[in-house]
């Protein structure tokens, strides 16, 4: 199954092991793979699903999950679009990614040739210079000359099943490496559309603070020209200057901060750093996508790829139980070989010069020190620590969900406040400003105003860039999106029924009939 890098997200649900578990060629030893019941699986729904206004809502018949995720589309945000097709196609750490799946795919392929006969063939010639004494004659150093052909057949039997459990370990690491494929993926485009967030959130402040460096120098040069009138006192020039100066400082630290930020970015995006055009400064208002369909916690273990590589992790893992068993019990494999040998060319082909033997070569340990018991211990410990780390992903990601239902739900709501508190801030600090003007305030209640609204100001961008950054963290909590772009509606629709089709290897009922797997 070939699966596409570039332009789109691909969600591989857990993914068969087709028939593996049906190849028969004698025994099969060692137990088969078993999805282990975790907190998803006994979890009715979530804790913080549903609140008052049904925002966020467990739905009852939720739909069904796109095979392909787009849910960066979902901002509306066209630069965001735009940024994160580009990482697809150029981010390294993505292309590293998929060079670990063709390692994988060779492996298998490797593993699954270890199952067949094994043909070799061969040429030669050999030229020779003997030297030897005899009675009467002396020494005599004869030459020859002899070609030959050769082709030979070797068949290693699995009589116990430990090239079958090998190729099927080899096959649930490939599942696990196409998983961790996915789950970069979902992790690089985060990255990106959270620099993305975090750039234009820096150019909203360093537009504030531009606003307020302009604002002081407007206000120190007024401060001068009363201090040069004796209107107002030193203390009064010096405090403007002060703040001058902490405005000017504030906006130099945030245009550095904007230049890394972008360097980020284009690194992100697999290009030089500074060679990135200029984004805009402002970021489209997050869409409301009311109600969220959760779907069931359980529902989680096919659709994040970082849950269904821990599941494969482990069932290659499994499988390496039956590896090690099959280590107890003898061996066989049967060897053919033939070829012709003579001393001219023209009678090589000759039926005379014909040779041949055959071995059938059955090898058991005897004594090994205890090696090979100990190597099946091994096998069962790792298999018990992956099942360990798996039930603990699932634990993790469940956390994720219920973390990011909350955070989104706290940050609506301190956006809310902060919009208030915005208002308010440049009112007091106009009324404060004019106040000033006519002489009736002094200097320090204008600078405190002018503190408040811009800590408010950045408080409100904060809030922004959190409530955008809160919707990221619940698209990758939930393993990404929950409705196929509507311009490939059609397709990942198709794509998605063919994906629920698969079974799970986990769960999945053997075959009763064999099938190899190419």
């Amino acid at each position: 199954m070939k699966t596409r890098l570039r332009g789109r997200a691909v969600v591989q649900p857990a993914a068969s092991l087709l028939a593996l578990s049906t190849v028969i060629v004698g025994c099969t030893l060692g137990p088969d793979p078993e999805r282990p019941v975790t907190a998803a699986d006994v979890s009715e729904d979530y804790a913080y699903a549903a609140d008052d206004e049904g925002s966020l809502a467990l739905q009852e018949d939720p739909p069904t999950w796109p095979a392909e995720t787009y849910w960066w589309q979902r901002f509306g945000d066209q630069t965001t679009a735009e940024l994160v097709e580009l990482a697809l196609t150029a981010n390294t750490d993505l292309q590293a990614a998929a060079a670990r799946v063709l390692e994988a795919e060779a492996l298998l392929d490797a593993a699954g040739g270890a199952r067949l006969p094994q043909v070799d063939y061969g040429l030669s010639a050999n030229r020779s210079r003997n030297s030897f004494v005899l009675p009467e004659i002396g020494r005599i150093n004869p030459e020859s000359t002899t070609y030959g052909t050769d082709l030979g057949i070797s068949w290693q039997t699995d009589l116990f099943g430990k090239l079958k459990r090998t190729q099927q370990s080899a096959w649930a690491s490939l599942l696990a490496e196409k998983a961790a494929r996915d789950a970069v993926l979902h992790t690089v485009v985060a990255a990106v559309v959270r620099t993305r967030v975090q750039v234009a959130t820096l150019e909203r402040a360093l537009d504030i603070a531009r606003d307020i460096r302009t604002s002081w120098e407007s206000t120190t040069a007024t401060v001068e020209r009363r201090y040069r009138n004796g209107l107002v006192g030193a203390v009064d020039l010096y405090l403007a200057r002060e703040n001058l100066a902490s405005a000017r400082a504030a906006e130099a630290a945030l245009e550095g901060s904007v230049a890394t930020a972008r360097n980020a970015l284009d690194v992100l995006v697999g290009r030089r750093p500074g060679a990135g055009a200029r984004l805009p400064r402002t970021l489209p208002e997050l869409p409301n996508v009311d109600p969220v369909p959760l779907g069931l916690p359980a529902e989680l273990l096919d659709r994040r790829p970082d849950l269904r590589q821990s599941e494969m992790r482990l069932a290659a893992a499994t499988y390496g139980i039956g590896v090690a068993l099959a280590d107890l019990y003898p061996s066989l494999s049967l060897t053919a070989a033939g070829g012709t040998r003579s001393d001219t060319l023209a009678d090589l082909i000759s039926s005379e010069t014909f040779i041949y033997n055959a071995v059938a070569n059955l090898v058991g340990p005897l004594f090994t020190g205890g090696q090979r018991r100990a190597n099946v211990a091994v096998a069962r410990a790792r298999t018990e620590q992956a099942a360990a780390t798996y039930a603990g992903a699932v634990l993790v990601a469940l956390r994720e969900v219920e973390d990011a239902l909350v955070l989104e739900a706290s940050v609506r709501e301190q956006l809310a406040h902060n919009n208030q508190r915005v208002a308010d801030a440049r009112s007091a600090n106009r009324i404060a400003s004019e106040r000033y003007q006519r002489g009736v305030e002094n200097l320090l209640y204008v600078l405190e105003t002018e503190r408040r609204l811009r800590l408010a100001e950045e408080a409100w961008i904060s809030s922004q860039a959190d409530l955008w950054n809160a919707r990221i963290e619940l698209f990758l909590a939930l393993g990404g999106d929950w409705e196929p772009a509507p311009e490939e509606r059609g397709d990942v629709q198709q794509s998605a029924s063919l994906s629920n089709s698969e079974a799970n290897p986990m769960t999945q009922t053997p075959n009763p009939e064999p099938n190899e797997v190419s």
